[in-house]
């Protein structure tokens, strides 16, 4: 059953009890990074295979989004500066022990026309939950780096082998 998480600000990525970030370069340029992230959002399962389905809800205000397993999130859209940063809180989840979320997508110029993109998973939760997401960083860093090679060749066709 969803439940209502702790509302934070765009500064709980940098002050949240776990902090879970991840850096990947892209050959793909910012924009088309940025317009696959936020503006593309029911293609987000064709690149990142964590994601089941993603919806936008509320004008592109909001995403639905659901993980293959059945997690769940409802979602609120904290930053869109295209081809920068895209920032979404977790205002709902079915995640056993979260009680506040929020993801941070930074995009900047990497070499010739690329991408470099750092993401931050912020959380917290009873000391459990912050356990469990600390030792799950392994496999979230694998899940990252797996999707931002399937998001650059999906950008990029030429870079693919």
């Amino acid at each position: 059953m969803p439940r209502r998480l702790r509302l934070v600000e765009l500064d709980f990525a940098a002050t949240a009890p776990v902090r879970l970030a991840f850096t990947a370069e892209l050959a793909a340029p910012p924009g088309d990074v940025y317009r696959a992230l936020a503006e593309d959002v029911e293609s987000t399962p064709d690149w990142f295979a964590a994601v089941a389905v993603a919806t936008p809800h509320e004008g592109g205000a909001g995403r639905t989004v659901r993980l293959r397993g059945g997690i769940g999130f409802r979602e609120t859209i904290m930053a869109a500066e295209p081809g920068a940063r895209y920032a979404y809180r977790i205002d709902e989840t079915n995640a056993p022990g979260v009680t506040a979320m929020l993801e941070d997508w930074v995009l900047s110029p990497a070499a010739g026309a690329g991408t470099r993109v750092t993401w931050t998973m912020a959380v917290d939760g009873p000391a459990p939950c912050r356990l469990a997401l600390r030792l799950a960083r392994p496999g979230v860093r694998k899940s990252f780096r797996d999707a931002m090679r399937c998001l650059d060749r999906r950008l990029t066709p030429a870079s693919r082998p």
